[in-house]
């Protein structure tokens, strides 16, 4: 069957969903959307992957989607970040037959993201970018979608929406902030933007930013007239968002454990979910949004502005502390030190890599050639010969013959050999 377009990939495949959980880094892991989807959500996105590691990881691939098969989990798209035409669509290739679409992320603002030069670092490349949506869209047998973030101006926001659809994309996420709204200067997002692209393009479009209840979702959809809203951190507050419910957060707590127990994730997972439950979203954030989105209801998170004059007044009580403790301490990012990258990933290496990797690739590297890496901390050279120098000394001690000899013969070399080589 031909793969299905815009209106009609959202009607049939997506089953016309308006509630949608947004994709976040070890955050809407299997266990987490599927208690999404008990109350209310509709589809579901996972973590984002790095392209680049979900190609050449089988582990990687098998702990974040082959793991467990699970027919509840659909509909759901699968999220890359890439930065390569070649790799995105050859990790999409090896995704597709577990998903309904694969989504390329041009939203992430994090400073990993800068580093690694994806998410919505790439929003000013749109060559590059019509040429991976392009490929993806020739070569997937599911449709392709993007998830950006808005430029400060309207009409360049429009322009690079129009562009993606022209490229071949099949349904677009807005988030209704630039990439420098993040963290402590994240603000409200802006409905207006999301609105003018709305009206700009003839494929569906869902709407991220200022969702913290039901009153939220159905306020934005009459507003912009998206097709759906994506909910992050309201979700995470409250997974019952979608239904319009607050349940007890203990009740939520349990929910999750249980599935956890079934669909087991990294503790580093579940230690974060019940810490956003416990932390609930107060009630006075539930409130009729604003004009532009949130002026009424959703208070936008304060400044921070970056220390110039010496007043530490500015910062975040977080950074305050550690100024206290440092008062030489500097907050001005281009200060910091810059990264070289792995060899192997693109990762940031390590300083004192012999293979010039990040630690992750030189273990692999260092054990397959039985090698050593003191920047690392790996000694597997040495511990092999220390395990060859053992078995050599227990030999003698059992046969005494061999020390009056003063040396072993070709077979008892060999099976010191195959001895080290079990021992590693």
């Amino acid at each position: 069957m031909p793969k299905l377009r815009g209106e009609a990939f959202w009607r049939e495949t997506l089953r016309s969903a308006h509630y949608v959980v947004a994709p976040m880094v070890d955050q809407s892991e299997l266990a987490w959307r599927l208690l999404s989807r008990r109350h209310g959500a509709q589809l579901c996105y996972t973590p984002m992957l790095h392209a680049q590691v979900f190609l050449r990881d089988a582990n990687y691939r098998r702990e974040n989607l082959y793991g467990e098969a699970c027919p509840e989990d659909r509909p759901l798209i699968v999220q890359f970040c890439a930065n390569d035409p070649e790799v995105f669509v050859q990790a999409a290739l090896l995704a597709q037959d577990y998903c309904d679409a694969i989504d390329l992320n041009l939203g992430c603002p994090q400073m990993i993201a800068k580093r690694g030069h994806y998410g919505a670092f790439l929003q000013e490349e749109w060559d590059l970018l019509q040429r991976m949506i392009l490929l993806a869209n020739e070569k997937l047998s599911v449709p392709i979608t993007c998830k950006i973030r808005v430029f400060p101006e309207i009409d360049k926001t429009v322009k690079y929406a129009q562009m993606l659809e022209k490229a071949g994309c099949q349904l677009l996420t807005v988030h209704g902030r630039t990439k420098e709204q993040k963290g402590p200067l994240a603000g409200v997002a802006s409905w207006e933007h999301i609105q003018a692209v709305r009206k700009a393009v003839s494929i569906p479009v869902f709407a991220n930013g200022n969702i913290q209840c039901l009153s939220d979702v159905e306020e934005c959809i009459r507003k912009t007239g998206v097709h759906g809203v994506m909910s992050a951190e309201g979700n995470l507050h409250n997974p019952a968002l979608f239904e319009g419910r607050n349940p007890l957060v203990w009740e939520m707590a349990e929910e999750y454990l249980e599935i956890v127990q079934k669909y087991p994730c990294p503790l580093s997972y579940v230690r974060a979910h019940l810490f956003k439950l416990w932390h609930h979203t107060p009630k006075e954030r539930c409130k009729e949004n604003g004009a532009s989105g949130t002026e009424k209801g959703v208070r936008g998170k304060r400044a921070l502005e970056e220390e110039e004059d010496g007043n530490s007044e500015l910062l975040s009580k977080n950074k305050q502390k550690k100024k206290l403790r440092n008062p030489n301490k500097s907050f001005d990012p281009s200060l910091k030190p810059k990264y070289a990258k792995c060899d192997q990933c693109g990762n940031p290496k390590g300083n004192k890599c012999v293979f010039n990797m990040c630690r992750g690739c030189c273990k692999k590297r260092a054990f397959k050639e039985t090698a050593d890496c003191p920047g690392h901390g790996l000694l597997f050279k040495t511990k092999y010969e220390k395990s060859l120098s053992w078995q050599s000394s227990q030999r003698v001690i059992q046969n005494p013959e061999i020390s009056r000899r003063g040396d072993v013969d070709v077979g008892e070399t060999a099976v010191l050999k195959e001895a080290g080589d079990s021992a590693v």
